[in-house]
């Protein structure tokens, strides 16, 4: 059966505060362990008015201290802008307040601007040694020791435990599943951010090319989708306008607070208008049914049996209504496992 996890990147709603935004993802965090989801992932992003996100290990922590089951984890932490040592020492704590529980995904992209990006880290080429640096910090984490020689022989990321957290590593091109298949990680392709384009592509590399790794005997993969569900289609197709008018924008290098439906289409051209409506031939958008069995397609098409979705509305309410629609359609709640782990008091 089709397991549903969700990937929040704490979306700055225009006329809403920023700091809302984080308060609301401890909220959908919670609600969507209620509801039965499998995963709760948030992202690292920098410098952009339309995403509050900018500290993942921070925010799961908090995530960890108000649930018990569901798997919490980054997507993802950008390695090239740390010290793998100090990212595998975070994840260790993290794991240790939720054991078992802890993914760590693993992204190349700077998730910023250049000028951002060289603040967090002067090295200019420091995404260069991303390969290197996954090694590393997939030793640390798994508490096994370099060899002699290696400036982190006998280096140990602390605290260690029973438990480690889970790498994976994330992309929307073909180097990420190269990547995943070499070292034997499970692999998550960011379908919403590139509209799936190199996604048939990228799973097909990283399947044929899958090494079996002491991490992982066979090929783990999904893809993260934006889907939206309403009551009503028409209510659905309402609020699909925001992320619409916020894509057209990107895509012009415009990135703005992701605008109410009525505003985001106030102001549109011809051209504009018709750029939307084009978005929604593949828009994973509708009714519970209508989008679930969209998503179910997809997933079949693409060999999946997870998907992780995104859902970015200006109305928090309306994203929470969405999720337990699907929590619904997908019957999440009576296939969730029972297996609780306790929270941080």
């Amino acid at each position: 059966m089709l397991k549903l996890s969700v990937l929040d990147q704490s979306v700055v709603s225009y006329g809403h505060p920023q700091d809302a935004a984080i308060r609301h993802t401890l909220n959908l965090a919670q609600r969507c362990e209620e509801w039965g989801y499998d995963r709760f992932w948030v992202s690292e992003h920098h410098n952009l008015p339309s995403i509050a996100g900018t500290a993942p290990e921070v925010l799961l922590a908090a995530i960890a201290a108000r649930t018990t089951r569901i798997r919490l984890g980054s997507a993802g932490v950008m390695l090239p802008h740390y010290a793998p040592f100090k990212v595998a020492e975070q994840f260790r704590v993290l794991d240790a307040l939720a054991p078992g529980r802890i993914d760590l995904g693993l992204g190349r992209a700077p998730g910023s601007d250049g000028r951002t990006s060289q603040l967090l880290n002067p090295d200019r080429y420091a995404s260069e040694r991303f390969p290197q640096q996954v090694m590393e910090l997939q030793a640390w984490v798994s508490n096994h020791d370099f060899p002699a020689g290696h400036p982190g022989h006998g280096v140990i990321a602390q605290p260690t435990s029973n438990t480690t957290p889970a790498l994976w590593i994330l992309g929307s091109s073909n180097y990420g599943a190269q990547l995943a298949a070499h070292l034997g990680l499970p692999y998550a392709f960011a379908y919403f951010f590139s509209d799936g384009v190199g996604c048939e592509e990228a799973l097909d590399l990283y399947r044929s090319h899958f090494k079996p790794s002491a991490y992982l005997a066979k090929p783990q993969a999904t893809i993260c989708v934006s889907a939206l569900a309403a009551d009503t289609e028409e209510q659905a197709w309402y609020q699909f306008q925001s992320r619409a008018r916020w894509r057209l924008e990107r895509n012009r290098g415009r990135v703005t607070a992701l605008l109410p439906p009525d505003m985001a289409v106030a102001d549109l051209s011809p051209q504009d208008a018709f750029a939307i409506e084009a978005m929604r031939d593949d828009a994973l958008v509708g009714t519970a049914t209508q989008a679930a069995d969209k998503m179910r397609a997809l997933s079949k098409r693409l060999e999946l049996d997870e998907l992780v979705v995104c859902t970015w509305v200006h109305d928090p309410q309306v994203q929470l209504r969405s999720f337990e629609l699907l929590s619904q359609a997908f019957s999440l709640n009576t296939r969730t496992q029972q297996a609780p782990q306790t929270a941080l008091v």
